[in-house]
Order: structure tokens, then C-alpha cells, then sequence
């Protein structure tokens, strides 16, 4: 049996669900000749500089690291043409790549896309799925063209949603089955042509990006629904608003105050809203979920207009000591 070649492969990615691809192709025969990520962004509390998960592990793996704003244009398509890649290895990278992009590869730009395409097309599959009630989904590995997610499918992997699944813990197993099908993909390509299927776009769903909108629990309904509504959003970014929709952005040390404080005192849900006790039970389950996620919250109690806005936590004591408004 002939061995396949190595191919030289340019790894573009932000997330940390990209990470476990870039580790596959690292650990494979083949050759990372750059890995593109976004600049370093101001995040957490004190607004520090922070680099993508993306970036973290390039470093770490002793990779050449291209931390740019856009591959499009300008420098970074520059940076990028000079590595002459056989293949662009895309994922969950986040920008719409163009033409002049898509044809820097003398192979070809592969994406590795967290659903069973043509299903779920757009930025926030996993979560969608959940949403939806799927029982199933998957990954697929495939050509990229202009379109979004539009390409020719390569290979596809089947993964079974668990009653269980929120967008973490499912996010983090089919970036692992992610992994093993771009690796796949790479030694099919380094073999030979291959002969990918087209997509059948009267089968196509969407999965469009979730904005600040999408983020919201309203704690006057059920505790049944919020259970089975939230989860989708736990591993990523959670607002939770009072019916007026108003409140303030908190981190997680405030959700563990509130878990906290829910769980000794029950019977305090029912005066922020919710309208069963269970709810207790849904926030300290999901409590490490958010904490480890760095998820935040908005205010339970939210605040009257020119009135100052309290933080969680002082709220919830005020419903503990009787002096809530």
C-alpha cells in the first residue's frame, strides 16, 4: 500500500472547538505551515488583552501563528498566499472567506462543519440543534465555495444528541469527531482527487447566529420550559431578564452566589419569577456548566427607571431579610 504524502496545511480557527482539529493535524503526518486566528480581544473584568483558544495552543505546539484581523485583505491574505498551503483547514473560524482566499490552496479549502449538511447551514449549529429537540446531528467535512456552507460533502459523521446535551458538553464531542474526520480528509486528499457529493439545498435548514435577543430566559414561565429551553445557551452565554426586560451584566462569581442562595432558600424562587421551585434544582445543576464556561447573567430582579440598580446577589439577601421592593 502506497503511504499518502504529507500535505502543507494552513489551520484557520477561533474557537476552542477548533483547537482539537489543529492538535489532530499537529499530531498527523502533515505539515501546519501557519495557523490564522483572530487578533487578541479585551475580555474579563479588568478588559485585558486576550488571545483566541486558538492562538493559546498554536503557541503551545510551537506553531507558526498569524494573528490578524481579516485573511481577505491587506496583510493577512498576504501572510497567508507566502505559505503556499495545499489545503486551508477552516473551522469555526467565523469569517466568510472570499474567492481570492478560497483559491490559495493548490487543493483545496476545507471546512469542518459541526452539523449533518445540507441541515443547519450558518455560525450556531449545536445550538440550534438543541433548540430544535433533534435527537441526532453530526459533522461534515467538506469543499468550500462562495456560499455559506454550500460546498460539495467530503465526509460525514453521525452523533447522537443526549436528553442530557447542552451546547457544551455536545459543542465538545463533535469537535472531537471534527478532528478525526479533517484528518481523514487531509489523507484522502494527499491520495488523490477525491469525489465529494453536492448538497441538496431543498433539504437545507438554518442555523443563523444567535444575537442578545436569543439570550434570554424569561423567569415567568415554567420551570419545566426552562429546563428544557435553556441548555443551548449554558455552555456559551446566558441573559436571564425580569419580565421588563431590564438588568445588569454580572459574571459567574454572581451565579454561584445565586446558586448559592437558591439552593438553601427554595422557596425564594417564586418571589424573582420563576414558578416552580425547580427551578433551584435547574441552576445548581447547571451551575458548573456556567461557572466553567466563564457564562454570565443578567439581573433576576432588573431595576425601576431612575432608581439605582442593585446586583444580584444584594437582591436576592433583600428577598432573604424581607425588604424586597
Amino acid at each position: 500500500m502506497t503511504e499518502t504524502r504529507s500535505l502543507r496545511v494552513a489551520f484557520l480557527g477561533n474557537d476552542a472547538w477548533s483547537v482539537p482539529s489543529l492538535g489532530a493535524i499537529a499530531r498527523s503526518r502533515h505539515l501546519v505551515v501557519t495557523v490564522v486566528t483572530a487578533e487578541p480581544k479585551p475580555a474579563g473584568r479588568g478588559n485585558e488583552l486576550t488571545p483566541t483558544p486558538v492562538a493559546v495552543e498554536a503557541e503551545r505546539l510551537g506553531l507558526p501563528l498569524l494573528q490578524t484581523s481579516t485573511v481577505r485583505t491587506g496583510a493577512g491574505f498576504k501572510e497567508l498566499s507566502t505559505t503556499a498551503p495545499d489545503v486551508l483547514a477552516v473551522v469555526a473560524y467565523g469569517e466568510l472567506l472570499t474567492p481570492n482566499v478560497l483559491h490559495v490552496p493548490t487543493i483545496a479549502p476545507v471546512n469542518v462543519h459541526f452539523s449533518l449538511l445540507p441541515q443547519l447551514r450558518g455560525a450556531a449549529p449545536v445550538q440550534t440543534a438543541l433548540l430544535a429537540g433533534l435527537d441526532r446531528t453530526g459533522v461534515t467535512t467538506m469543499m468550500m465555495d462562495k456560499g455559506l456552507d454550500t460546498g460539495p460533502v467530503i465526509l460525514q459523521r453521525e452523533e447522537r444528541i443526549l436528553p442530557e446535551d447542552d451546547a457544551g458538553s455536545l459543542g465538545e464531542r463533535l469537535a472531537e469527531i471534527g478532528a478525526e474526520l479533517l484528518v481523514e480528509t487531509l489523507d484522502m486528499l494527499a491520495s488523490g482527487p477525491v469525489a465529494p457529493q453536492p448538497q441538496d439545498p431543498s433539504l437545507a435548514t438554518l442555523a443563523p447566529k444567535f444575537g442578545p435577543e436569543d439570550r434570554v430566559l424569561d423567569w415567568s414561565y415554567p420551570a419545566a420550559l426552562l429546563r428544557s429551553d435553556a441548555p443551548h445557551f449554558l455552555a456559551t452565554k446566558l441573559d436571564a431578564f425580569d419580565d421588563r426586560g431590564e438588568g445588569d451584566f454580572y459574571g459567574s462569581k454572581d451565579m454561584e452566589d445565586i446558586v448559592s442562595v437558591l439552593s438553601g432558600r427554595p422557596e425564594i424562587v417564586t418571589d424573582v419569577g420563576a414558578s416552580e421551585p425547580d427551578i433551584r434544582r435547574f441552576l445548581a445543576e447547571r451551575a458548573a456548566i456556567l461557572l466553567g464556561s466563564h457564562a454570565f447573567t443578567q439581573s433576576i430582579a432588573g431595576h425601576v427607571p431612575g432608581e439605582p440598580k442593585v446586583r444580584v446577589i444584594e437582591r436576592l439577601e433583600q428577598i432573604l431579610a424581607g425588604g424586597a421592593a
